[in-house]
């Protein structure tokens, strides 16, 4: 199962989903995804598996957290 929501405290994404099998894990731990920062994935971090049926949900989420840090910031 995969979830996400937003985190009212921070105004940040929350993602659940299932943890990424060892070849998976073995793929994004040695590719440089973004130029610049290093390949590996640091031992606080879990790679996780987001279905693509979760996409729209994760579009809607990320617009709900986009408002609430946006309400953050105009209440400070």
């Amino acid at each position: 199962m995969a979830d996400v929501w937003v985190e009212e405290e921070s105004a940040g994404l929350v993602l659940q989903g299932e943890e990424a099998d060892e070849l998976l894990a073995a793929l994004v731990g040695s590719t440089e995804w973004v130029a610049g920062h290093k390949a590996g994935i640091p031992v606080h971090e879990r790679v996780i598996r987001i279905p693509a049926r979760m996409v729209p949900i994760l579009r809607e989420a990320c617009d709900a957290a986009e408002r609430a840090s946006a309400a953050r910031r105009d209440v400070r």
